[in-house]
């Protein structure tokens, strides 16, 4: 993907992901908008639409027929997007374990206070432990978080198109395994066995 590619890519995300209202494109619950009313806004043909959507690094949004959207990471303020549709446009996660990659001095937070969504709709995870897909570059903590423990607690995951696993928050005493990946967080190794005393 080129400069002027990459350009069209990152707005044509901030444009489904939180900026449709701003430009006056009508969005359903669950992200999707029309594509025609992209085109438009974005003056693009549909084949350097297409062709975006089939280069994203992340696989980051969905194209189908007449309508595209973001997989995730949506506005929940100035959108028309809900928790509920989005969940029910995604697949139950029926694997045992999901993964969050984080910094170190975040992992410690995460230990007294879980795992929130912050600006999102909800918190990105994993599959599977080495996939870059949902997972932060530079990670220096891995988490590992028992599905089953997020049933129990009334958070069940999802899964999005593109691989990316979602939930709305992971509460501290789900995660179950915590792997340091950076020598400074090799380093940290007691501070974080003490943080996470569950956790292997």
């Amino acid at each position: 993907m080129d400069y002027h590619d990459k350009k069209i890519s990152k707005k044509l995300s901030w444009l489904l992901r939180h900026g449709a209202a701003e430009a006056g494109i009508e969005m359903d619950p669950a992200g999707w908008v029309e594509v025609d009313a992209v085109l438009a806004y974005l003056r693009l043909s549909p084949e350097v639409l297409r062709g975006i959507v089939e280069t994203n690094t992340k696989q980051r949004l969905q194209l189908e027929a007449s309508k595209i959207r973001a997989c995730q990471g949506h506005s929940l303020e100035g959108t028309a997007v809900t928790l509920e549709a989005l969940e029910r446009s995604w697949t139950p996660f029926t694997g045992p374990r999901l993964w969050h990659g984080t910094s170190l001095d975040a992992a410690l937070v995460i230990a007294r206070e879980g795992i929130e969504a912050r600006q999102r709709t909800h918190v990105h995870c994993t599959s599977t432990p080495d996939s870059n897909v949902g997972k932060r570059a530079n990670v220096a903590v891995l988490l590992g978080i028992d599905a089953a423990r997020l049933h129990e607690q009334g958070y069940p995951p999802f899964a999005a198109s593109n691989g990316v696993v979602l939930v709305r928050f992971v509460p501290a005493q789900c995660v179950v395994e915590v792997t340091a990946c950076t020598a400074r967080a090799r380093e940290a190794t007691k501070l974080l066995r003490d943080a996470f005393p569950g956790a292997s």
